[in-house]
């Protein structure tokens, strides 16, 4: 799976178009990124880049980025309405997809390293990079802002985590750290700003002070009218979706509304959302209400349907969500080949692909098989009291021959590594263990893929043997030689 950072760095600059397009054009010119958002604000005088991509390359993107944006920015000039101590002010790094905290940690710790001293700019870590409670909170470290570091940098306790331990009047200095996504998200109320507010007191962290907190983790949260709309909104930032995800968030407004009595007329996202965010949503519907749905479009809709998004705009999953936002690259070339060309392909002369890819596409079409069995005895009449069985029996199939489809071009793909491995120069000692370590790690590749295959295709097929599974799809049994690679 690909794994994903987002990156939201902030410059001081929000009125000059020619400095915020060279700075995106920096962003652009690191491959394997891509630039999602350029939100700048001329009051604020204050430009918020995001961009996405592997670990690796969004931090040469940060990098990049913030080269560009010293050399063209000068701190000693500028003035805004915004908080800020740099003319790059803040780079932080959020987990999306497949990566962990610590991962995010280690991004933000490289990108400190190298701009510190590459670059000359005193850079401090935050949130969950720093390791210091007085300096863990962004408004700590920002506290006195620019005009403030020129002498609060010279205190031991305020030493920059990286570079030098001076004030640099053009640039200033640049906090960076790794937090959690935050969903900024509004839910929509038939009533008035007092009443939206009370519900935000309801449910928000904080609630109504220490002796009277909220019932939501990680959610910050006030009301407010909206004149365009004509209606109120409880608007929340959720810290964390995975301690209160925008659906829980949304079904606390709603009770809190009928006990006042109100109407709940929709919700409204802004900006970004991690589509895991959404299947969470899904599942939790599809659990609430005894749902069958197993399709990653139909569960998005029916997100959107419950949860009201498009009710004040169209909500769009290619321009909200993130992993759709992504240019669509060709990461699994063989899996997208005709059957013809995949055919032809296996037969040409060459190595690869090979057997393993063969058994995990023939394995992926006897998965396919009994899920088709399976689909075609589900809502029959012929069969509706096994309908409870075979709602169970469906997704491992399913979701088996997802699974088993990726194998086909992982195989070959370790396959190619351990030949890359193969061809590296075996001249000093340093080379022959760079090699043999290399080789070791594509052996271990090429017996963990087609491991994977027989171990899924496995248990797809003791799926397909259950007796609840075999008494109307008895025919699934021709699908045996297809899981057996």
């Amino acid at each position: 799976m690909k794994k994903i950072i987002e990156c939201v760095p902030n410059i001081s600059e929000g009125r000059d178009e020619k400095i915020i397009n060279e700075c995106a054009a920096a962003v652009r010119s690191v491959p394997g990124v891509t630039l999602l958002d350029v939100d700048p604000g001329k009051s604020t005088n204050r430009t918020v880049f995001t961009f996405v991509g592997d670990p690796e390359s969004v931090v040469e993107a940060a990098f990049q980025f913030t080269k560009k944006a010293v050399e063209l920015i000068d701190m000693s000039k500028h003035s805004g309405e915004h908080p800020r101590m740099g003319a790059v002010d803040v780079v932080p790094f959020v987990p999306v997809a497949n990566v962990t905290m610590e991962e995010c940690i280690e991004c933000a710790k490289k990108y400190g390293e190298r701009a510190g001293s590459e670059l000359g700019i005193p850079i401090y870590l935050y949130e969950e990079a720093s390791n210091n409670p007085d300096r863990k909170m962004l408004k700590q470290i920002r506290s006195g802002e620019y005009e403030g570091i020129k002498n609060k940098i010279y205190k031991p306790e305020w030493k920059p985590d990286y570079g030098p331990a001076e004030f640099i009047p053009k640039s200033g200095a640049t906090a960076t750290g790794a937090r959690f996504f935050l969903i900024a998200y509004n839910v929509n109320i038939l009533g008035t700003k007092e009443q939206a507010h009370r519900i935000a007191l309801n449910i928000r962290e904080q609630g109504r002070g220490d002796d009277k907190p909220g019932r939501l983790k990680a959610t910050k949260g006030i009301g407010w009218y909206v004149d365009e709309y004509n209606m109120a909104q409880v608007s929340l930032n959720l810290d964390n979706y995975k301690i209160t995800p925008p659906h829980i968030a949304f079904e606390e407004c709603v009770n809190d509304a009928k006990e006042l009595n109100l109407a709940v007329c929709g919700s409204e996202l802004v900006g970004l959302i991690p589509l895991e965010a959404m299947l969470m949503a899904a599942e939790y519907y599809i659990e609430k209400e005894n749902l069958f749905i197993l399709d990653e479009k139909q569960k998005i809709r029916l997100v959107i349907e419950r949860m009201g998004l498009s009710s004040v705009s169209p909500f769009d999953p290619g321009k909200r969500i993130i992993e759709y936002m992504l240019e669509k690259e060709n990461n699994e070339p063989l899996a997208n080949l005709t059957v013809r060309d995949f055919v032809e392909l296996v037969g040409a002369r060459t190595s690869a692909p090979g057997g393993g890819s063969v058994s995990a596409l023939a394995a992926s079409l006897g998965a396919a098989l009994g899920a088709m069995v399976g689909w075609m005895t589900y809502g029959n009449k012929k069969f509706e009291k096994l309908d409870s069985e075979i709602r169970k029996l469906i997704p491992p199939l399913h979701n088996g021959m997802k699974e088993i489809i990726s194998m086909i071009d992982a195989d070959t793909n370790a396959f190619n590594d351990y030949m890359i491995a193969m061809k590296m120069p075996k001249k000093t000692d340093e080379e022959i263990k760079q090699r043999e370590m290399k080789m070791q790690e594509g052996i271990k590749k090429a017996v963990e893929v087609p491991l994977k295959v027989m171990r899924t295709g496995n248990a797809c097929w003791d799926t397909m043997t259950s007796n609840s599974f075999t008494r109307p799809a008895i025919n699934a049994g021709r699908a045996r030689v297809a899981v057996s690679p």
